[in-house]
């Protein structure tokens, strides 16, 4: 009978990357107008995972048209030239994978994941509902209705409704705040011509990156794809919008609920900043896990939420440390207290050693079990090279993790929690909330 080793023995898979293990090997090439395509090949892996990635996202709208980049993403899977928008759905099921798209606010994902003998298909199809839909009218049309609903199922459901306004007020006056999914308004205005313009002016091969994760050779793929994108014009349209102004205030929106839910939020980093993995460590800490402290302290000892969490929001310049939670409305004073109260704890004392020591290794940990994964590792290439302008190895992201300590988690606390900053934002009965933002205060 085997016994395995005790794991005080045995070497563990963050103590095998910091000894110098290295994961399979990335290539990036350009191809002629600059497109970008990645890979990384995975030996031991059946499928492969791959994404047609646009820079540009909600961000990069304007109100009247804000909600355009989305309703593209929905309206590349209704009919190319050679096939129907039933035809992409059953091609797509006929080779046992599956595809999809996702709009964000800096970036446009259409993916798909099928098994390694079908990526020349997988490829062929996402290239063709990339280059060459048809924009039908009367799907146009169906799918403006689609997305009516989209928003109004959005506003149906309360805890999305409260991240949305959120953002919405957070950002307040910054296309950051503006919804990904658009306006009721702004989808209603759109015409056919307005949208064919748009794609064919921001698809543009610069901002353009192809990665693929899995049983994938790179110059097979490089050369199955530069003919596919060989006419997409060249260079990039897209421009950032001046960073944020942050100020402190209290949004309440009325609605009949059964609980007071809200977000406080304050600035966070951008995704490139150098103390990104401070903050992701003091975000595990303060309400990134069931042992942070204010699950631990809002739930486990009071009994005052179902949920408490906190989450980090990161932009190409900027980002967002939010709280978030409900309760009744007779206990969110005491909620309140409890997170301001943790607040000024971080700021006032470092993190234990012990709580230090658990988030980094939950975070490493988190880290590693996602490179099992091919749409993951997919994924990580696309956003490192948005973000971080290429390829980061899992040994220095580590390393990043391991380099926090306690006194640079304090620094950043009292970098970020600052009350001038922060934003409120209330969903409930308010006729039962006595709350305004002077009562945030530190």
């Amino acid at each position: 009978m085997h016994v395995p080793e005790p794991l005080s023995v045995r070497e563990t898979p963050c103590a095998m990357f910091c000894r110098g293990y290295s994961y399979p090997m990335v290539h990036r090439s350009f191809l002629t107008n600059g497109v970008r395509v990645i890979t990384q090949h995975i030996p031991h892996s059946y499928s492969v995972s791959i994404g047609f990635w646009v820079v540009g996202g909600s961000r990069h709208e304007r109100p009247e048209y804000n909600g355009v980049s989305h309703f593209i993403e929905h309206l590349l899977f209704k009919g190319t030239n050679r096939r129907s928008s039933f035809e992409i759905a059953r091609e797509t099921d006929s080779i046992g994978g599956f595809m999809n798209a996702f709009t964000g606010r800096e970036f446009v994902c259409y993916y798909a994941k099928v098994l390694a003998d079908f990526l020349p298909r997988a490829v062929d199809l996402l290239a063709d509902i990339f280059l060459n839909s048809r924009f039908p009218e009367e799907e146009i049309d169906n799918e403006r209705k689609v997305i009516l609903q989209e928003i109004r199922m959005l506003e149906d459901a309360p805890d999305d409704q409260l991240h949305d306004l959120f953002h919405r007020n957070f950002w307040e006056g910054h296309p950051l705040g503006m919804p990904i999914i658009g306006s009721s308004e702004s989808i209603k205005g759109m015409s056919r011509s307005f949208i064919v313009d748009y794609k064919s002016d921001t698809y543009r091969a610069g901002d353009i990156i192809i990665t693929a994760a899995g049983m994938v050779d790179h110059q097979e793929l490089v050369d199955v794809l530069a003919p596919l994108f060989a006419a997409v014009p060249g260079g990039s349209l897209r421009q950032l919008s001046v960073p944020p102004v942050y100020r402190k205030r209290c949004c309440k929106t009325d609605r009949e609920l059964e609980q007071l839910l809200f977000c406080l939020g304050t600035k966070g980093l951008a995704q490139n900043h150098p103390g990104r993995h401070d903050a992701l460590v003091l975000n595990t800490i303060l309400g990134g896990s069931m042992s942070s402290r204010l699950f631990q302290e809002v739930r486990e000892k009071e009994g005052l939420a179902y949920s408490i969490y906190s989450y980090l929001a990161s932009h190409s310049d900027t980002g967002a440390l939010v709280i978030s939670s409900g309760t009744t409305c007779e206990r969110f004073h005491e909620v309140m207290e409890i997170v301001m109260r943790e607040i000024k704890l971080l700021k006032r004392e470092p993190p234990t050693e012990e709580e230090l020591s658990s988030a980094r290794e939950q975070l490493k940990g988190n880290i590693l079990l996602s490179l099992e994964s091919s749409d993951n590792i997919m994924s990580k290439l696309a956003k490192n090279e948005i973000y971080l302008g290429g390829y980061q190895p899992v040994e220095q992201i580590i390393a990043g993790f391991s380099a926090v300590t306690r006194e640079s988690v304090l620094d950043l606390c009292n970098e970020l929690f600052d009350e001038s900053q922060f934003t409120l934002q209330l969903l409930g009965n308010m006729s039962e909330v006595s709350f305004d933002s002077e009562d945030i205060s530190l």
